[in-house]
């Protein structure tokens, strides 16, 4: 019995009349479709971990600067507070010491938030799974 054209998809002939050319024109197809749709989820994971990352950084950004001009002031006060009975020199040194843990604090807590952002995992995910639906085995991980 010979094969006619494949009434569920038109334009295409049935398996068993399929030429080895026509086989691998169709492999080729879905082949470059799967890495469109792969470039396509890198792009749109980058893009919301590079927003992610940027809303931080900009938050962190606008509150070190609307702080910094109220910080300026309260050190101030605290250098003037603590000049009657100390001295003015020295408790220059206390405030600076007090503002040097403070930005190694602050330090400590943004490279902890920085580290959070966690790139392309779905992407990773799919393109280790490329080679074993190339075989055949969909459903296996590397």
């Amino acid at each position: 019995m010979t094969a006619g054209p494949d009434p569920v998809a038109p334009g295409r002939t049935t398996t068993s009349s399929a030429s080895t050319g026509e086989l691998f024109g169709a492999v080729t197809r879905d082949l470059s479709t799967l890495i469109r749709q792969e470039i396509e989820l890198a792009k749109a994971e980058a893009t919301q971990s590079a927003r992610n990352a940027g809303r931080g950084v900009g938050m962190f950004g606008g509150a070190g600067v609307a702080v910094h001009l109220a910080l300026i002031f309260v050190s101030l006060a605290l250098w003037w507070a603590l000049g009657d009975p100390v001295g003015l020199g020295w408790s220059g040194v206390i405030v600076a010491v007090l503002w040097a843990i403070v930005a190694a604090v602050l330090a400590l807590r943004g490279r902890t938030e920085l580290r959070r952002v966690q790139g392309l995992p779905r992407t990773a995910d799919t393109v280790k799974k490329i080679p074993h639906a190339l075989q055949g085995h969909e459903e296996e991980n590397s």
